[in-house]
């Protein structure tokens, strides 16, 4: 009779346990990282009699936790990459937003800017089509400057962004080891702490949409919390706060840093792996970094040629031209906060190579005091240094001074700053150098088909007259030089064929006979002002190959392909990324999460063996009562 009211009793205990964690499921099944429990049962051990073993009931062993560790973390994991590869897409669409086509866009201001001299190679001293000219140059200076404003602006609000995600981080591996404190203190009396253990799992997890970690268990029950699989994020029970600070060799960018044993260390977005923290440093440091680059590639190319050929006008009073947009200043090289040397770095454009500028910062590194690599960042190689002094690669000229030492660096920002400072450099209209300073005029008795090609000045002032007189259909002499040339058709007659950026090049056609002469001379006042020449020559500009191979015409075009490829690429990979994730996350909630018509059904299942179990201890009661009566008689 005892074993009965004990088996009862037993029985009544482990199924309201039972009923009480599925009512816990029920309450559950919508909060957010909650994990599906169940009671653990386990039969009691038989007691021996004569007949055999006589079971003595049910315990409760325990709450399970279902859980699948590996599920759990493969599927916070693809979270992470998830918000990285999102955070990056949706940045880039900004960015693709600054590098907008149509008529407000940069590209059709620098088509209508280079267009507008085809009125003026019409009417040279016309002073209304010059003006339209120089208003052309201002709007594509203004919309250079746009463009970088906005660029700049993305920085700025990125950096808030970063900011507030370091808040966030830190406030979360501070609760998360305050959780792994609360699990180390309980975790002596032999159950698991299902909510705690939950409550760390939605930490982490929450922490992973910021940077990606990996954990490591301890005997005491608390997690070791890594950026990735390097620095540490929460040592046992103590959280490392993160900080933001600005890139010393860089201010306009921001770099996210921890100190550990009384050293600062840089977390970059290789260090962090995925996250969304990861995925804005990828986008500051390469997409923004790379739009930034494009722009000002674009705006010291375009006003280096256009200036170098502007200089070689003639301006409506006869004076040789200045530059059309203001000289675009390169920063120098910022030094290291380790260099130990005095070196210096100065930049500036390599005028005669100004087709080979590529869109990327450089990092000059001294192999020893006399002795250095540049490496170009953008794609990590190596390009040649070509000796000078100056010292030129791609397209820039080093000037290098100081005394620097072995291992000393310095980050090359060549185009930083090019398209914020650009300018119109006047105003005047009769100031335009359209006119060429250089004139040919045929000689008088000439019986050959001989015509000037093309005539174009190499250098201002233009060198004394030049006359040159064929001795035959393939050869001259002239009248500056003595001995004869031979000459053959369609090439080019150059003032100076050991310095071709000198005096005028000269092209003609036709069939030369004996006797026939042209004279080259600086061009006359009356003759500037009937001559566009000049404007020609700039309108040519637009044809010639300047940014990789595109031309200056085509070149913002370039850019937004640039742009626009990346963030088609980028956009995918977050659409595969997030596909994996919603599948991982869907097995994860299939082992852990609650099924609302399984927990009903075992509801019903727990209360009817709980019912079953009441009715037990009643019939126990009702033998007892039936004992005592028939002992009473």
């Amino acid at each position: 009779m005892g074993n009965i009211l004990n088996l009862g009793a037993r029985a009544l205990v482990a199924n309201e346990l039972a009923l009480q964690t599925i009512g816990n499921n029920i309450a559950n099944a919508s909060t957010v990282g909650y994990s599906r429990q169940s009671a653990v049962m386990q039969t009691v051990e038989g007691q021996f009699s004569g007949a055999g073993y006589i079971g003595k009931g049910v315990d409760v062993v325990t709450i399970q936790r279902n859980h699948d560790e590996y599920l759990t973390r493969q599927a916070a994991l693809s979270k992470s990459v998830t918000a990285a590869d999102q955070a990056r897409a949706n940045k880039l669409l900004l960015l693709e937003n600054v590098f907008t086509g149509g008529t407000n866009g940069l590209g059709a201001a620098v088509s209508d800017m280079m267009n507008a001299y085809s009125d003026v190679a019409s009417a040279p001293t016309d002073l209304t089509a010059r003006t339209v000219v120089l208003t052309r140059t201002s709007e594509t200076a203004a919309r250079f400057n746009s463009a970088a404003a906005q660029l700049s602006n993305l920085q700025d609000g990125l950096t808030t962004e970063l900011g507030n995600s370091v808040t966030a981080v830190n406030t979360i591996t501070a609760n998360i080891a305050a959780v792994n404190a609360q699990i180390q203190r309980v975790q002596g009396n032999g159950q698991p702490p299902n909510d705690l253990l939950d409550k760390r799992d939605t930490l982490i997890n929450q922490l992973n949409q910021y940077i990606q970690t990996t954990q490591i268990p301890a005997d005491d029950g608390t997690v070791t919390v890594f950026a990735s699989a390097s620095q540490p994020l929460v040592l046992g029970t103590t959280a490392t706060q993160l900080k933001l600070q600005a890139n010393p060799q860089d201010a306009s960018q921001s770099q996210i840093t921890m100190v550990r044993n009384n050293a600062t260390v840089v977390l970059n977005e290789d260090m962090m792996a995925g996250g969304s923290i990861s995925g804005l440093l990828k986008f500051q440091n390469q997409d923004l970094s790379e739009g930034v680059n494009l722009l000002g590639r674009m705006a010291v190319s375009l006003t280096t040629v256009l200036n170098a050929q502007h200089q070689l006008g003639l301006d409506l009073d006869g004076n040789a031209g200045g530059i059309l947009f203001s000289t675009v200043t390169m920063p120098d090289g910022a030094a290291a906060a380790s260099n130990t040397g005095s070196g210096t770095v100065a930049v500036a454009v390599d005028t005669a190579n100004v087709d080979k500028l590529q869109p990327s910062d450089y990092k000059v590194t001294y192999t020893s005091a006399t002795t250095y690599t540049v490496e170009r960042l953008s794609d990590g190689t190596f390009p040649t240094v070509t000796a000078g002094p100056p010292d030129t690669v791609d397209g820039l000229a080093l000037t290098l001074g100081g005394t620097p030492a072995a291992g000393d660096s310095f980050l090359v920002q060549p185009f930083r700053t090019a398209a914020a400072k650009i300018t119109a450099a006047f105003a005047s209209p009769r100031q335009l150098a359209v006119s060429s300073p250089v004139q040919a005029s045929m000689g008088t008795t000439n019986t050959g088909s001989l015509e000037v090609a093309n005539l174009a000045a190499k250098s201002v002032p233009t060198p004394a007259a030049v006359t040159i007189t064929f001795t035959s259909p393939t050869s001259y002499t002239r009248s500056d030089i003595a001995g004869s040339f031979s000459y053959s058709p369609g090439t080019a007659i150059a003032y100076d064929a050991s310095n071709l950026n000198s005096g005028w090049s000269l092209n003609m056609k036709g069939a030369p006979l004996a006797g026939d002469s042209i004279t080259i001379e600086p061009a006359t006042l009356s003759y500037a002002k009937r001559n566009a020449g000049n404007a020609t020559a700039m309108m040519d500009l637009r044809d010639v190959a300047l940014f990789d191979g595109s031309s200056l015409s085509d070149g913002y075009a370039s850019l937004m392909s640039q742009v626009g490829v990346k963030v088609q690429s980028v956009q995918y990979s977050a659409e595969v990324s997030k596909s994996i994730a919603d599948n991982l996350e869907t097995a994860r909630t299939g082992v852990a999460g609650v099924n609302l018509d399984e927990e009903a059904a075992k509801l019903l299942q727990y209360q009817q063996a709980y019912q079953a179990s009441a009715k037990l201890i009643q019939v126990s009661q009702s033998i007892f009562d039936s004992l005592l009566q028939t002992v009473g008689r």
